[in-house]
């Protein structure tokens, strides 16, 4: 069954790179308009645009730093503007820090929950009001099976990314049926976050001890968003995927 999203325009956040990159390109060749948000990653952003407009979609580089509403603001204005809407948001821009709690100061908390949970909170406040305004929409949020389990050295990643569940499970509440809201929550995936050939033989062996026993690639978690995004997962609200190869199995 082929997933068609002709007419529609889509905004990743981090889409200069890995899951966001792979996501943007996805969507692309299901046929809508993409944006491709990035922060200091012009040429790679300017890179998965040529893609896009290679695949014959309209597509746009928008740079913003999405822990600031100002910036997030003045980009769903442009993405409007040049694409004539919003009806898909993939809120994707995440960081990770791995860092004993004891040893982690509130610059680093306050640097890993902007990023990965206030970023959401700010990209959904701006465009939600377009997308009502047109009838309707839906938003991806990229979570992380660490969102549920947890890990030792993990802990602001872990509190954001459950952050980001709960605040997808709330606005799906709030906004159907006009707004679906549902998230992805990836398990280990072959990323700059996770870059085998920067891995100890350690981390590697932890990374994959997985019923799957293997990294994801960032082309499978796209998929998982790509669905959330089409009229296929037309009901599904307040959900969360995991494309995890096994590592937690709900």
């Amino acid at each position: 069954m082929q997933i068609d999203l002709s007419g529609r325009t889509a905004l990743v956040t981090g889409a200069a790179s890995g899951i966001g990159r792979a996501t943007a390109l996805a969507l692309g060749e299901a046929g809508a308009r993409v944006a491709v948000n990035h922060l200091d990653r012009a040429a790679e952003a300017d890179e998965v645009v040529d893609r896009l407009r290679a695949l014959g979609a309209r597509a746009i580089a928008c740079e913003a730093d999405v822990t600031d509403g100002a910036q997030v603001g003045a980009m769903i204005d442009k993405v409007v503007a040049a694409l004539d809407g919003i009806d898909i948001l993939v809120n994707n821009a995440g960081i990770i820090l791995e860092r004993p709690f004891l040893d982690m100061d509130e610059a680093d908390w306050d640097r890993v929950l902007g990023t990965d949970l206030k970023s959401v909170f700010l990209c959904c406040r701006a465009a939600l009001p377009d997308m009502l305004a047109r009838g309707g929409g839906c938003i991806v949020n990229v979570a992380s099976e660490l969102g549920y389990l947890g890990r030792a050295g993990y802990a602001a990643y872990a509190s954001a990314k459950a952050g980001v569940i709960g605040l997808t499970r709330s606005l799906a509440r709030e906004f159907a049926p006009t707004i679906r809201v549902n998230a992805v929550a990836p398990g280990p995936v072959a990323t700059a976050m996770l870059d085998p050939s920067l891995m100890s033989p350690e981390v590697i062996a932890r990374e994959t001890d997985i019923p799957l026993g293997r990294l994801g690639h960032p082309e499978e978690i796209a998929a998982s968003v790509v669905f959330l995004a089409s009229p296929l997962a037309s009901f599904y609200c307040g959900q969360t995927l995991g494309p995890n190869g096994g590592a937690l199995m709900t």
